[in-house]
């Protein structure tokens, strides 16, 4: 079973095209595969459903074994992919109902159309026994968006308490963020299902359409993430331009002794 490795700003994930899986891929199958010590190692799976021309339907899944609406880096992955597969400059990708259209840009980077986002109002979140400000976000997943910048010790507490707060019943993404100026903002990201991240595409339309939408930024806005910077563009009626890279690392053929 074969698999080809690759990340957007240190956030990888394994590709592979259903119609050459030995196996399909469940929950516990996935878990295997993801886990860095027992297995390959990734933040999740893109399962190519389909590729005809010049689209392809994906599933995301995050390395606990659950999907995901959306991908922002799972996205550029499938549609670089697909793009240097059949020598194409514009691809579209289907991820459950959202249709992303992509386009190549110079180098590894690739633009994202990520259709609307929505912002909710501000409102009190009560964590840990402190209250933080939070601004729910939709971008086809779900975000909460806290302006705060926490040392590492209190994100790893934060983090996993917000995602499994009971304000979200079917868990959350997290970010917490930081103003550096009109045009840019420093993120850290724990990501639902998979736990801190380097990067997440869908986190930086998720707060910087927050950051635009109460004042905090303009569009265009650079979010800073760990493993580097992403570019989110948004128009009037909150829809959502990313761009930032995404690379191949490798290829990966399981071993048989591996057992699925």
């Amino acid at each position: 079973m074969q698999f080809s490795k690759w990340h957007g700003l240190g956030n990888d994930y394994l590709l592979v095209e259903r119609a050459e899986l030995a196996l399909r891929l469940t929950p516990e199958r996935v878990q295997r595969i993801c886990d860095y010590h027992f297995g390959v190692g990734s933040d999740g799976i893109v399962e190519v459903l389909s590729a005809n021309g010049d689209s392809a339907e994906v599933v995301i899944w995050n390395p606990d074994g659950s999907t995901a609406e959306l991908s922002g880096n799972g996205t550029r992955i499938a549609a670089r992919w697909l793009a240097r597969r059949d020598g194409r400059d514009r691809v579209r990708i289907k991820v459950g109902p959202r249709e992303v259209v992509a386009t190549m840009r110079e180098g590894k980077l690739v633009e994202t159309e990520m259709g609307a986002v929505e912002v909710g109002e501000r409102e009190p979140l009560h964590v840990d026994g402190k209250q933080y400000e939070m601004v729910p976000v939709a971008v086809g997943n779900p975000h909460a968006v806290i302006r705060h910048t926490p040392d590492h010790d209190e994100f790893l507490r934060l983090g996993p308490a917000v995602e499994n707060h009971e304000r979200f019943p079917n868990r959350t993404n997290v970010q917490f963020a930081r103003v550096d100026g009109p045009h840019e903002l420093t993120a850290a990201v724990w990501e639902r299902g998979a736990g801190e991240t380097l990067s997440s595409g869908t986190s930086a339309v998720a707060v910087a359409s927050a950051a635009v939408r109460h004042g905090w930024c303009e569009s265009p806005v650079t979010v800073h993430l760990r493993g580097g910077d992403l570019l989110v563009e948004l128009d009037e009626s909150c829809n959502a331009r990313l761009t930032g890279p995404a690379e191949e690392i490798c290829s990966v053929e399981l071993s048989e002794e591996f057992e699925l």
